[in-house]
């Protein structure tokens, strides 16, 4: 049973002014789920917009939330994780300040310390991004 994390910026190694997910709110062991509000003052926000590279960024910290809250319910090390490579990135639209993102992050493989995802960002109904990541996850 998943029981969402009291802080989930503690289960990334990203810290302010560079979180780009407020909560964990799903996650099992093919998928999780996050949401983030967007803020003025975020620093990807560019002319009211968040940026192409802030969408690929949640995508990344929704899948390090994920090994963190993995990590820390199995009580091991925390873990640090690297975006190996991006494919089939399609950005549809750009949210705008104040929009509830809602990511989701699919676990397609796992071999060793690298996992295959798929990531797909929504705003209400709308997909804005989705795209294919492979993350380097590897414990402290």
């Amino acid at each position: 049973m998943f029981t969402p994390p009291a802080n989930t910026p503690d289960l990334i190694p990203q810290k302010f002014p560079f979180v780009m997910i407020d909560h964990l709110t799903w996650t099992d062991e093919k998928s999780s789920r996050s949401q983030f509000c967007i803020k003025a003052d975020n620093v990807l926000v560019e002319d009211g917009e968040f940026s192409t590279g802030g969408l690929v960024e949640n995508i990344a910290q929704t899948a390090a939330a994920r090994a963190g809250y993995l990590a820390q319910n199995s009580q091991k090390a925390d873990a640090i994780g690297y975006i190996g490579a991006i494919k089939n990135l399609e950005v549809f639209s750009l949210p705008k300040i104040n929009d509830i993102l809602e990511t989701e992050i699919i676990i397609d493989n796992q071999i060793f310390d690298v996992t295959l995802i798929s990531g797909k960002v929504k705003c209400g109904d709308e997909t804005l991004a989705q795209c294919q990541m492979k993350v380097f996850i590897i414990q402290q």
